[in-house]
């Protein structure tokens, strides 16, 4: 996807520490900037509780996890999709300190959190406000595409657009990394196991939401295939109690 006839970002800050810390760059155009989103917690004002909840709920071994299997060498380059409240971001950045972590995401008021929590840290962490379906960089800037928790919140068409974003973005050998909610409908002998009342209710949690359930049955293996990549593959599971978790990569060749 071309740059072409977008608008430059517009850098806005908290006016607080080092700017590479807390700046934010707004890439969105200006009809993007009326264009409604699914918040991480579904609703604005419980953003406040977004970290606290994923403390409780055991959400950060998920970011460990995608972290670890991104693999990501000292000076590569990492653009995370739908970053949040910047805690993937971070997972790499504890994973490999020499990475350079890109994080994207269309809320703005998540993206002031993930700055402070960046700037707490003294991390360099680069945050952009924008879609996922239009992603920063020039064909073949990034080593790896991360995702967590996050493609599910992303509607039908756009979640299209980003496999061919990420095919775009990502270098020749360069990576894609996604954690969501789903499965691949095979046999999961490669991964973390759970059972009983718990993940059946999670399951059937996961298949009710008609966010989640584009992800069962292979979805987001189909999803970037679709868009191009010729060895989608789940790389692992785990068998959360809000539902079954899948981890897909695929390499751009």
């Amino acid at each position: 996807m071309s740059d072409a006839g977008t608008e430059a970002p517009r850098r806005t800050t908290t006016g607080k520490g080092p700017p590479m810390d807390h700046d934010i760059l707004d890439q969105r155009t200006s009809e993007e900037r009326d264009r409604d989103f699914l918040p991480g917690m579904g609703r604005p004002w419980l953003l406040p509780l977004y970290d606290v909840f994923s403390r409780l709920s055991g959400v950060r071994p998920v970011h460990e996890r995608a972290a670890a299997l991104a693999d990501v060498a000292p000076g590569e380059s990492v653009l995370d999709v739908g970053c949040g409240t910047a805690n993937l971001s971070l997972a790499v950045l504890r994973a490999q300190p020499a990475a350079r972590v890109t994080g994207l995401d269309p809320d703005g008021a998540a993206l002031r959190v993930a700055s402070r929590k960046a700037g707490r840290r003294r991390l360099a962490l680069t945050l952009v406000q924008g879609f996922a379906d239009r992603l920063p960089g020039a064909d073949g800037s990034f080593d790896h595409v991360v995702s967590a928790l996050a493609l599910h919140h992303v509607p039908d068409g756009a979640r299209e657009q980003f496999g061919r974003e990420a095919l775009r973005v990502l270098r020749p050998g360069g990576r894609v990394t996604i954690a969501d909610f789903g499965s691949t409908g095979g046999d999961h002998g490669h991964g973390d196991h759970g059972h009983g009342h718990g993940q059946r209710r999670g399951r059937s949690a996961v298949a009710a939401n008609p966010h989640t359930a584009r992800n069962l049955e292979g979805g987001l293996l189909r999803l970037l295939a679709d868009a191009g990549f010729t060895d989608a593959r789940e790389v692992a599971h785990l068998d959360h109690r809000y539902g079954p978790l899948t981890f897909v990569q695929a390499t751009r060749s």
